[in-house]
């Protein structure tokens, strides 16, 4: 999605409605954002909107790139934010193998992640097991197709993508190929590049 380099382009102030409006998508997206929800957007706190391209929306605090949007779709987590509350949003691990592929824009396939590095969702999440990552490094609840993700690395502490499921997490173990996130917001690409000042 952002393999290119994008320049910066000017930010246009949201009003407070618009602002409200994003914090109930974005909890409603991300429910165990609750406890940090201030701190991500403080009521007070000025948020801005950066058109890219490709009819992409990039929201930014401070100078701080929080989320985008392209045309109407779910709300994505920048990585940067990914970083700064890992536990916040539904993951999944690729192996070793799969890090350089997915750090250079690649469709993430099956195989990086049904391998024995790779963690896909255990699936027991329910009234006794709340949604969350287990000590197995598996995230509880199964994801659908269509449902944000964030991916970690086999080995590494920080997470390297983010995108959409173009197959169930389920689906993806009982068929162990196909693509799984096509369009990845990934380290090191366009926008995680992009000077938001």
């Amino acid at each position: 999605m952002f393999k290119k380099d994008i320049s910066a382009a000017p930010k246009s102030k949201l009003k407070s409605s618009v602002q409200r409006s994003l914090r109930q998508s974005l909890l409603s997206t991300y429910p165990l954002l609750n406890p940090y929800i201030d701190e991500i957007l403080p009521k007070k706190g000025s948020l801005e909107a950066m058109k890219l391209p490709d009819r992409c929306t990039l929201f930014v605090l401070d100078s701080q790139p929080l989320f985008f949007q392209q045309d109407t779709t779910t709300l994505l987590p920048h990585l940067r934010l990914v970083h700064r509350f890992p536990a916040a949003f539904p993951s999944i691990r690729i192996d070793r193998g799969a890090i350089r592929f997915v750090l250079s824009g690649a469709t993430l396939m099956a195989p990086g992640l049904t391998s024995t590095g790779g963690r896909l969702p255990s699936g027991v999440a329910g009234e006794e097991v709340k949604e969350g990552l287990d000590e197995d490094e598996r995230w509880t609840r199964e994801l659908e197709k269509g449902e944000p993700v964030i991916v970690r690395a086999e080995g590494k502490t920080e997470a390297c993508a983010v995108g959409f499921l173009v197959m169930g997490t389920k689906e993806v173990k009982d068929k162990g190929k196909g693509p799984v996130i096509e369009d990845a917001h990934y380290l090191g690409d366009g926008l995680w590049k992009l000077g938001t000042e």
